[in-house]
C-alpha cells in the first residue's frame, strides 16, 4: 500500500459517507411530499416484513400528497395500517385501491425538532469522516513503522488527508444548512 492508495481509499470512503448522509436526509420530512418518506415503513407481506416500495407503487399526486398503489387487492388495508402506525404522523385515506397520504402542515415545534435531527445526522456523518481520517493516518504510521515511507512522507500524507477531511466536513455542513432551510421554509 502506498500513500496514494491510502489517500484515494480515504477519499472514496469519505465520499460514501457523504452519500449515505444525503440518503438519510431524504428520509427527513420537509413541507413537501417525497416518496422516500415511506422507505422505512415496513408492511407485513405473507409473513415477512418488507418495505412498502416492494408491494406497491409509491409516487406523488401533488406537492403535498403521496400516492400508494398496492399491487395486490388485499394489501391496501395492511399498507394503510403500517403508515398510520409509523412515527411519521401521517394519516392515509383509501380511495378504492389507491391510498392518498396527505402531508399535514408542520408546527413550528415539529420543524425545530426536525432541524435538531438533521444536525445530529450531520454530526454522525462528521464523526464517520473523522474516523476514516484516523484510519488513513494509522495506515500511514504503519508504513513508517514498516520502513516503507519516511516520516516526511507520513507528515505530507497526514496533511493531504486532513485537506480531504476538511473539504468533506464543509460539504456536510452545507448539506445540513440547506436541509434546515428547506425544513424551516413555510
Amino acid at each position: 500500500m502506498t500513500i496514494a492508495d491510502i489517500k484515494s481509499n480515504a477519499e472514496g470512503r469519505m465520499h460514501q459517507s457523504v452519500e449515505a448522509f444525503k440518503n438519510n436526509l431524504t428520509k427527513v420530512r420537509t413541507g413537501r411530499a417525497n416518496p422516500a418518506l415511506l422507505d422505512n415503513v415496513q408492511v407485513e407481506y405473507y409473513g415477512s416484513m418488507v418495505p412498502i416500495s416492494q408491494v406497491a407503487n409509491v409516487g406523488l399526486l401533488d406537492a403535498r400528497t403521496i400516492s400508494v398503489q398496492p399491487w395486490e387487492k388485499g394489501m391496501g388495508a395492511k399498507i394503510e395500517k403500517a403508515i398510520r402506525e409509523s412515527d411519521l404522523g401521517l394519516n392515509p385515506s383509501s380511495q378504492g385501491d389507491l391510498l392518498r397520504v396527505p402531508l399535514p402542515m408542520m408546527s413550528e415545534e415539529r420543524r425545530k425538532e426536525l432541524t435538531k435531527i438533521v444536525r445530529n445526522e450531520g454530526e454522525s456523518a462528521k464523526v464517520a469522516v473523522r474516523n476514516l481520517r484516523r484510519d488513513a493516518n494509522e495506515a500511514a504510521k504503519k508504513l513508517v513503522k514498516d520502513k516503507l515511507i519516511s516520516e516526511d512522507d507520513e507528515r505530507r500524507s497526514h496533511d493531504e488527508v486532513q485537506k480531504i477531511t476538511d473539504r468533506t466536513i464543509i460539504e456536510i455542513d452545507k448539506l445540513v444548512a440547506a436541509k434546515e432551510q428547506e425544513i424551516l421554509a413555510v
